[in-house]
């Protein structure tokens, strides 16, 4: 024999604050995660640019007949390149906790909307 507890009183406030919270924060993650997505392909691109343009600068210092010292510039943009990975990393591991917290948000809402439609009390919200 179980007792069904329903919502009452400040619980529904509580209850209704949480879930507008839910609901607030799910476009908001979205949209940041579209965000490092688009930058982390424009970072991509740029990277493959880099190593392009170090190529062919190695190739134009080889064909030159006299010998230009574009050594140092090679160097800066492996540098630039190497920074570019290091962002592009970052960016990764703030994507991937974007997605948990995306996955989080929605697990948490579904969870509570069972609950409503149940009518079970929720922890910490008072009852009678």
């Amino acid at each position: 024999m179980a007792a069904e507890l329903r919502f009452e009183g400040c619980g529904g406030a509580q209850r209704l604050l949480s879930s507008g919270l839910l609901e607030l924060l799910r476009p908001a993650v979205r949209e940041v995660d579209q965000r490092v997505e688009g930058l982390r392909e424009s970072q991509l691109e740029l990277r493959q640019q880099i190593d392009s343009l170090a190529a062919e600068l190695c190739r134009i210092n080889e064909d030159q007949k006299m010998s230009l010292d574009l050594d140092p510039y090679v160097k800066k943009l492996l540098n630039a390149r190497r920074r570019v990975v290091l962002v592009n990393n970052i960016l990764q591991n703030a994507q991937e906790r974007l997605r948990r917290l995306n996955h989080n948000v929605a697990k948490e809402t579904a969870r509570r909307k069972a609950l409503l439609e149940s009518g079970i009390l929720l922890p910490g919200s008072p009852s009678k």
